[in-house]
């Protein structure tokens, strides 16, 4: 039998809660990527053009630093579900981050978000795609809002 991760990036706590749902759901670990130096209100602020998030999305080699103890037997997974909210229309470049810590080769990643204001994960897959060689990154869903045991359940078996 497969075995799941549910990694996720939560500068708010939005993803977070869908992330752990997800993992609840389906049987799966969760590890939360959490960034060394923490996003505050103002690195968020997407209209300031200096913004640490801004700034950050306009360096495509950007890649912040993660705190959280690297997972250990990275390898017994199968599939690994990363969810992060969209920033520019892709994945934040603490994503890349995460998955150039691991060789990933051989597994499935399928991307999941939640956004404000975007409907799809744009060139998420794309981008991500060179930061994990020989991984199938896969573009899943948006989702927002209050999803049920079974969307969620529904979402993931298409991938698992």
């Amino acid at each position: 039998m497969s075995k799941s991760l549910v990694a996720y990036f939560s500068a708010t706590g939005t993803t977070g809660v869908v992330a752990t749902k997800l993992a609840k759901v389906i049987g799966a670990d969760i590890y939360e990527i959490v960034p060394e130096v923490p996003y505050t209100n103002e690195d968020l602020d997407w209209k300031d053009k200096s913004s640490r998030s801004s700034v950050e999305m306009q360096d495509k080699s950007s890649r912040p630093a993660i705190g959280s103890a690297p997972i250990e037997n990275i390898e017994k997974y199968d599939t690994i579900f990363i969810g992060f909210p969209v920033w520019w229309y892709v994945s934040p470049t603490i994503i890349n981050t995460f998955v150039e810590s691991y060789d990933l080769a051989s597994k499935k990643i399928v991307l999941f978000a939640t956004s404000g204001g975007s409907t799809s994960l744009g060139k998420s897959a794309e981008e991500l795609a060179p930061s994990a060689p020989g991984a199938e990154v896969i573009n899943g869903d948006i989702l927002n809002g209050d999803k049920s045991d079974e969307e969620l359940r529904a979402f993931a078996e298409k991938y698992i």
